[in-house]
């Protein structure tokens, strides 16, 4: 099969009557030329079919376009939503983003001289769980492309991190518990991290403390994910022969909170909120669904992503944001 050659620079600057870099600054965004010449120029391109080699260009500007974006845990539906409005704010930037998938087959380091070697121009790690020793490590140098984190604390200096305030977050939701009556706090984790620990378990045992609970449970899940929760929640309740010994699950985030509740509902036979109250974070589209109709928080994710494609495009320096996001009340708690 023949495969139609593409129309060059050269070739619509012969077509147009002007020089190549007459046609290259036609397609460059802010690039000193006459608009006459310029819309004569996109005139002949349209009609031979042109358009600029992106891949070309990225040589001659030293800037690809391309931010890689890490993920680590796709069972979280979350993710997905976050996916949509990052991807969609760079792409309105004028930058794509590379999707890449850290598992057990391919780490952070990986990862990170992986999108070195490809020039990508940012790195986001989109809630992704790493260690400092990642970041130390020696093949990593000073040239390596900056770093984001979106939606997790860090805290590592040569990262930025975008997040919703965890303090603030956990002020309110246990504040509102806490005028519910509920004494007997336990608190879900995900995978345990460093780096970017989220800090809402922190906030969370510390408020109990300050009231005179110092035995707060902690409930550990393997990953974050609705069966991950489900185990965390049935391994709890196995444990504690002598019956419930706690009214209220704080997970640390929506999935794990349905998780757990599907499996206290249709294992252990046990009321929502009646017998154990449920909070999760998030406020992912499920958390609203009447089967679980869950009581979360509301990250800020909009205004989060604004803040990292600012950075991005140099409108804003790169610092640590940490932004407040909104209590959601629900049946759940």
């Amino acid at each position: 099969m023949s495969v139609k050659k593409r129309a060059t620079a050269l070739e619509v600057a012969k077509a147009a009557g002007v020089s190549k870099w007459t046609v290259i600054r036609a397609f460059t965004p802010g690039a000193s030329i006459a608009e006459s010449s310029r819309q004569k120029v996109l005139a002949v391109a349209e009609t031979m079919s042109y358009r600029p080699n992106l891949l070309a260009r990225s040589l001659a500007t030293s800037s690809t376009q391309h931010v890689a974006v890490f993920v680590d845990d796709f069972t979280n539906p979350h993710k997905l939503e976050m996916l949509e409005t990052l991807t969609a704010a760079l792409q309105a930037e004028e930058l794509v983003a590379v999707i890449v998938n850290i598992n057990e087959h391919f780490d952070h380091v990986h990862a990170l001289l992986n999108a070195d070697q490809r020039q990508v121009d940012a790195i986001v790690l989109l809630g992704t769980s790493f260690r400092d020793e990642t970041l130390s490590d020696v093949r990593l140098g000073e040239s390596a492309p900056p770093l984001f984190v979106l939606a997790r604390d860090s805290q590592t200096s040569r990262i930025s991190p975008i997040s919703c305030d965890s303090g603030h977050a956990l002020a309110e939701i246990c504040t509102h518990l806490w005028a519910r009556g509920y004494r007997r706090p336990a608190f879900m984790t995900g995978p345990r991290t460093l780096s970017t620990a989220l800090g809402r378990r922190q906030h969370f045992e510390a408020f109990w403390m300050e009231r005179g609970i110092e035995a707060v449970p902690t409930l550990s899940a393997e990953r974050y994910s609705h069966r991950a929760g489900g185990d965390a929640a049935r391994a709890f309740l196995q444990a504690s022969p002598s019956g419930l010994k706690i009214d209220l699950l704080m997970c640390e985030n929506d999935i794990l909170a349905c998780g757990a509740m599907d499996v206290l509902r249709s294992e252990f036979a046990l009321r929502v909120p009646e017998d154990l109250a449920i909070v999760g974070f998030d406020d992912t589209a499920i958390a609203g669904f009447p089967t679980y109709d869950l009581t979360t928080y509301r990250q800020p994710i909009a205004a989060m992503v604004d803040a990292l494609v600012d950075m991005l495009a140099g409108r804003r320096a790169s610092e640590p944001v940490s932004l407040p996001g909104e209590l959601v009340l629900r049946s759940s708690a």
